[in-house]
Parts: structure tokens; sequence; C-alpha cells
């Protein structure tokens, strides 16, 4: 019973981890393409179906029932290949693919970006907290 209590605690765990990871990864892309006036339909931790959300202004937020990734779906952000009615139209202003290439790149970046800074955070505060005064021998 022990062991079947440690499985699951560590697997919580982990899950816990990766969507805390996943939160502040999707939250770079959503912040940054608010910042630039992007328009962003859904925000969601977790991959359908649905288990509660909420909506906001323009944007839903919601929590799916598949903890292992997320997504924030902006405006305008379409595949060509698979969407080729929306190629042929204008963009509007607060669609992705209206924005300047640099912004995009921004946009597209942010979450790696709030990842590795998450990654120093954690790391700089787990060395401040626990870390070990070293003073070398030869300058006492």
């Amino acid at each position: 019973m022990e062991l079947v209590v440690s499985v699951l605690t560590s697997t919580l765990w982990v899950l816990l981890a990766l969507t805390i990871l996943v939160f502040v990864h999707e939250l770079g892309h959503f912040l940054t393409a608010k910042y630039f006036d992007m328009r962003v339909e859904r925000f969601s931790i977790g991959f359908p179906p649905t288990l509660f959300g909420r909506t906001y202004g323009d944007t839903e937020y919601a929590v799916g029932a598949t903890p292992l990734g997320g997504y924030v779906k902006i405006s305008g952000m379409i595949d060509e290949s698979l969407d080729t009615d929306h190629v042929e139209a204008d963009p509007e202003p607060w669609e992705f693919r209206g924005k300047p290439v640099w912004q995009r790149i921004i946009v597209i970046s942010a979450g790696v970006i709030f990842n590795a800074v998450l990654a120093i955070v954690i790391f700089g505060g787990l060395s401040w907290s626990e870390g070990e005064t070293y003073i070398p021998a030869e300058n006492v």
C-alpha cells in the first residue's frame, strides 16, 4: 500500500510541476500578445475536454482534463496550408498576422523566454536559501 501511495504522490507532484511549467510558458505568449494588442481568443491549461472555463472580455480562460499541455489561441494565427479562406482577406489590426514580423517573433519566443526566467528564479532562490558559503583556504 505504501508503494501505491508513493507512486501516486510522485505522479501528482510531476503533474503539478508540468502544469506550472506549461502555465508560465503559455502566460508568456498571452502577455506579449496582449501587450501588442492582439486579440487572444482562448487561454487554456490542459487539453479538451474542458473541465471548467470563464470568459472575460474577448478571452475564454479554460482548464482542460488532460494536464500535459496547454495553448493560447491568438486571432489571426492560422495555418495557411489548412485555412486558405483567411489568407485571401486583409488582416485585421488586432490579428496576429496583421502585426509586424518583429512582434510576431517576440510573441512566439515569449513562452521559452518565460520558462528560462522561471528556471533562473527557481535555481537562484534555491541557491540563496539552501546554498552553502564557501571560503577558499587561501583567503583564511
